[in-house]
């Protein structure tokens, strides 16, 4: 079956000016696995991403934007709901934890209920299945880079072709189909950049002929690091990604790492290369059809990702490579566009909170303490939070993460390995940007450590955290490196 017949054509209606079409339309695009400063418009000079840097230049980009859990389901279900993980029910990638509370909804079940035209296409990772949509085509689990199959009601679905084509395809089929008379909530999710990096083939030898420089901490140890981070799988010369990739791993360890490298991050960014282009191809259609000035558009990744910072891939811990996360928005009709925000903290909590907000809708009470709407930064009247919660509950797992809180501040972060033994590292980060220097045993340090302490408690508790997961017991994590996740 062809991409870009597979889904039924919707019922159309015709275009009838009336106010509910005033209302925004809401277009929210992720990727998998994109960390802050892959694009060229955050300053990358290998990566270019014309069509993420035209959003941006006509939007906002936040230059701090965070997730507040870096795995990929749980992050999922706080954007859909607002909620912080511990509060929605999506704590890992996996098993009885894996699915959203029952008792809590998304923001596309409530801008149905109000009229919203809601359609979800792309890449769930969520073991609910989609709810409070009037459309959805979704890969099942983590999908295939070529010929994917996609679930939809009417059942399982094969395609030919690569993956975020046929997602965006996807997308222009839903936009092209959807009913005129009702304003449109779409979500498109694309697989790229996650694990494992597979191109599509025009962009299969882009940058064959360059040598990326490795990060500044690429050699640096984690022997001083606390037991938790040790005894991580995340070792970029450990992958076995590449071992049929060109590879030997039989290599000595130092010049199988630097190949690794290389390898990994020139596919990281192809894969990024494609969805740059699938990006163009739908605001493309907003500018032909009349639709950009009033839709209000998101672009974000899921959780950030380690580059080879400490030698790293991956994400789940809470350094910055991992946490930080691309977030642009652009809503011609609402805000002025054309800077960036180098101010204030984003969440993916605020996601849900801000499309409410211009909405005129409004997420269930509990949500409005686990985030806030962006709108007062837009229009030039914030005052904003001054911290935020992050949490890790998937252990053991892939990559043998630990399971931690944390609470970073605009100046501090202090991170709580929460399994026994536990352990603690705050780090100073106008002064210590890469995370350098662990300063929770520093009795100089010790009145900032019990502030930021009784901080993370208050927090826990403004946001209904249960504490289940207190003074968990180490339990032994086996090296499942070979495993995607």
């Amino acid at each position: 079956m062809q991409r870009r017949t597979a889904i039924k054509t919707l019922a159309g209606f015709p275009a009838i000016l009336s106010a509910q079409n005033r209302r925004p339309n809401v277009l929210f695009i992720m990727t998998d696995d994109q960390r802050w400063d892959a694009m060229s418009c955050a300053g990358n000079k290998i990566l270019k991403t014309p069509n993420m840097d035209r959003l941006a230049e006509g939007g906002i980009r936040f230059a701090h934007a965070f997730a507040s859990n870096p795995l990929c389901s749980p992050s999922r279900g706080t954007i859909l709901t607002g909620l912080y993980s511990h509060a929605h029910g999506v704590t890992t990638n996996g098993g009885r934890s894996h699915y959203l509370r029952g008792d809590v909804q998304g923001y596309p079940a409530i801008q149905q209920r109000a009229g919203y035209y809601t359609a979800m296409v792309g890449k769930w990772h969520i073991a609910s299945m989609p709810t409070g949509f009037d459309h959805w085509c979704i890969l099942p689990g983590q999908g295939a880079y070529h010929d994917p199959q996609m679930v939809s009601p009417s059942g399982r679905l094969h395609f030919r072709g690569y993956v975020d084509d046929i997602i965006a395809d996807q997308a222009l089929v839903t936009l092209e189909t959807r009913p005129r008379n009702r304003p449109f909530s779409i979500i498109c999710n694309f697989k790229a950049p996650h694990r494992d990096w597979r191109p599509a083939q025009r962009f299969e030898k882009v940058y064959d002929n360059i040598s990326i420089p490795e990060p500044p901490t690429f050699h640096t140890s984690l022997a001083d690091r606390p037991d938790p981070i040790r005894n991580t799988d995340m070792q970029v010369g450990d992958m076995p990604d590449f071992f049929q990739r060109g590879v030997d791993r039989n290599l000595p360890p130092a010049e199988r790492k630097k190949l690794n490298f290389q390898l990994f991050l020139k596919n990281y960014y192809r894969t990024i290369l494609g969805v740059d282009e699938n990006l163009g191809r739908i605001l493309d259609y907003l500018d032909r059809n009349g639709l950009a000035e009033n839709t209000i558009v998101v672009y974000t990744g899921d959780n950030g990702f380690f580059l080879g910072e400490y030698g790293m891939f991956d994400k789940r811990l809470m350094y910055e490579p991992s946490i930080r996360i691309p977030m642009l928005i652009r809503y011609p009709a609402g805000f002025k566009g054309g800077r960036v925000d180098n101010e204030h903290m984003a969440l993916n909590n605020d996601v849900a909170h801000t499309f409410m907000d211009f909405c005129g809708l409004s997420l269930p009470p509990l949500a409005r303490s686990h985030g806030m709407s962006w709108r007062p930064i837009l229009e030039g009247k914030a005052k904003w939070r001054e911290d935020w919660l992050y949490e890790n509950f998937e252990y053991p797992g892939p990559h043998c993460a630990p399971k931690a809180r944390g609470i970073r501040t605009p100046e501090w972060k202090l991170i709580h390995y929460i399994q026994q033994p536990e352990a603690w590292e705050m780090f100073h980060l106008p002064s210590d940007p890469e995370e350098h220097k662990n300063l929770a045993g520093s009795g100089a340090h010790r009145e900032q450590l019990e502030k930021l302490r009784r901080r993370l408690d208050q927090l826990r508790t403004e946001t209904a955290d249960d504490r289940s997961e207190d003074h968990t017991p180490t339990e032994p994590c086996e090296n499942r490196m070979g495993r995607p996740a």
